[in-house]
């Protein structure tokens, strides 16, 4: 399971006193741990990647936010514990397989307008963990309009 893979690398990085890393999974950690009082339930692996996905995602703006600010030092600081949130997430599709994906799902769903997204983007679904979801939205809007 994902959250005992998380509870090891966590210790493990206590033993090698890899600060970054502790502190990113014990970041990781307190959110899974809160998304599990909020569902009030036990977390499948799907839960827990999506908590990893809404880490992504922040640090990716936050890493934009500092180069538009010019402040190196964090943008990088952001790209370390990036780099560590990513290693968890399963194998990432390329963007060649999400365009074929995009073509699949607008065929069969029978979309033709940009009002019909929500229908293409519910048929995608499948594509949760293994695709960047904002690339996805770019591609289904680009097809549509």
């Amino acid at each position: 399971m994902l959250q005992e893979k998380l509870e090891q690398d966590m210790r493990s990085a206590m033993v090698a006193r890899d600060e970054v890393k502790l502190s990113t999974i014990r970041f990781l950690l307190a959110d899974v741990k809160n998304y599990r009082i909020e569902k009030q339930r036990d977390l499948t692996d799907e839960d827990i990647i999506s908590v990893i996905e809404r880490q992504v995602k922040r640090h990716r703006e936050s890493i934009e936010g500092f180069e538009k600010g010019n402040r190196v030092e964090l943008a990088e600081k952001e790209k370390a514990e990036l780099a560590i949130l990513q290693s968890y997430l399963p194998e990432q599709m390329g963007e060649e397989e999400i365009r074929k994906a995009v073509d699949e799902a607008i065929s069969s769903t029978g979309a033709t307008q940009i009002n019909e997204m929500g229908k293409v983007m519910g048929a995608l679904g499948s594509l949760r963990g293994k695709a960047d979801f904002g690339l996805v939205s770019r591609l289904v809007k680009d097809k549509l309009s």
